[in-house]
């Protein structure tokens, strides 16, 4: 009898390998419940993609209170500068339009080094990008305790102070902001607040030390205040995002987004009379209506302490109705007030001013930021784009203090009339930017 030929696969008759069905069987639940995970998460999250901003939580409101820290100690000491300007142009033999070049060369620089710093961020350079900038800032302040000229004064206070507020204030923005995509208007806006409480506390710093213990120790007050704050910073605050290690430091592509160019316009407008308003106020209540040292400073901690609030409240509104719908709106109501100064001549007058003023451009500046990164398609690209906008902005910061002294000099209505006008041209490119985005519907969120 013929023996069988084994065939492959087969020993002794039996099949070696069972078809692959047969070895199948049913997923637990939990197994059943890690798959619909991973398929959830695999929607909107590919191997080698960004992870999605976590939008909340002790990480990411750590992040928030530390760059509230920072902006503080930057802006906000930036924002007390009216102090200052109110201060030498009453000890100094200079003009208050050469003083006012000490505030703009400052926030010149801050804005400025921005295009720089923001991409260091995006390098994944954060911790020796702050340590640097941080240390600058110290620097410049305790150096101006020792400054006994105008000169002294412009190179500690204006550069050296830019210069290190700049290199730290635009990266600490975009790194919030990639913790959050929801409520990232709140958490910006949150965080822009320490802009308005800074140039709260700074001004009343100044008001009630300078007199006694003089500018030398009331300057070193101002720098211990600061330290105190970035060593908190040095230790808590952490970028999300890996590094991304290619790509220019200027993006090119940026000039022929017209949204983005309408947007960063917008911005150039409103910040080259915003500091102008900020910067004389305060000499325009001593000069022209006849207000003291002391309450002309406080001028400068009301237009600050005013904002507060819409810093906070306008961010919620954005979230729901989106930054352009909100911010083109309130520079509307930039150049609204900024029209009322004309009719300014009595101390009721310049408070009242002081007080509209300081809300509408404190609800304006808590967007900014925040409507950069709302037309930033890629969240590893927000600190080049951010650093980029606030360097071309810092032009703006530079040329207006000194603009508007020129003009206060031959017409003070002159002045006023131009930094009304410059604020609705601001208004008119933020209305274009929108459209730009989504047109001309109103209810569309943007």
């Amino acid at each position: 009898m013929a023996e069988k030929t084994p065939q492959i696969g087969e020993i002794n008759g039996e099949t070696m390998f069972k078809p692959i069905n047969t070895l199948r069987r049913e997923p637990t639940r939990s197994e059943m419940q890690d798959l619909e995970t991973i398929a959830s998460a695999g929607a909107s999250f590919r191997p080698g993609d960004t992870p999605p901003p976590p939008d909340g939580g002790i990480e990411a409101w750590t992040q928030v209170a530390m760059g509230w820290i920072v902006i503080f100690a930057t802006w906000g000491y930036v924002n007390s500068f009216g102090s200052f300007q109110a201060h030498y142009t009453s000890t100094l033999p200079q003009s208050p339009f050469q003083i006012s070049w000490i505030g703009s060369i400052q926030v010149w620089f801050t804005f400025f080094g921005s295009a720089f710093s923001g991409r260091l961020l995006d390098a994944g350079f954060w911790i020796p990008t702050f340590l640097v900038g941080a240390g600058l800032q110290l620097i410049g302040i305790f150096m101006m305790s020792l400054s006994t000229s105008y000169w002294h004064l412009m190179i500690t206070q204006g550069v050296v102070t830019g210069i290190g507020g700049g290199i730290i204030f635009a990266p600490s923005l975009a790194l919030v902001a990639t913790y959050f995509e929801k409520r990232r208007g709140i958490a910006i806006g949150l965080v822009t607040t320490g802009n308005s409480l800074g140039g709260t506390v700074y001004p009343l710093v100044v008001r009630a030390l300078l007199p006694s213990i003089g500018m030398p120790w009331t300057a070193r007050v101002l720098g211990f205040i600061n330290l105190a704050g970035f060593i908190l910073v040095a230790i808590f605050m952490r970028p999300r995002l890996p590094p991304r290690q290619t790509g220019p430091i200027i993006d090119w592509s940026a000039f022929k987004d017209t949204l983005y160019v309408s947007y960063v316009g917008g911005l150039f407008f409103f910040v080259w009379s915003v500091y102008y308003t900020f910067y004389y106020l305060a000499s325009f209540g001593q000069q022209e209506v006849g207000m003291s040292f002391a309450d002309s400073s406080l001028i400068t901690t009301i237009i600050n302490a005013v904002g507060l609030p819409t810093r906070v409240l306008i961010p919620v509104l954005a979230d729901r109705i989106g930054p352009l719908n909100t911010i083109a709106p309130a520079a509307l109501c930039v150049a609204i007030v900024a029209y009322a100064w004309v009719a300014v001549h009595d101390v009721a007058g310049v408070y009242v001013f002081s007080i509209f003023y300081g809300i509408a451009s404190g609800a304006f500046q808590s967007l900014m930021p925040t409507g950069v990164a709302s037309i930033t398609k890629r969240l590893d690209t927000i600190g080049t784009r951010m650093g980029m906008c606030f360097s071309l902005v810092s032009f703006a910061g530079l040329s207006g203090p000194p603009i508007g002294g020129l003009l206060q000099d031959r017409s003070l209505t002159g002045a006023h009339i131009w930094a009304a006008l410059s604020s609705t041209l601001c208004a008119v490119l933020l209305v274009l930017a929108r459209v730009l985005k989504v047109g001309w519907n109103v209810k569309t969120r943007c």
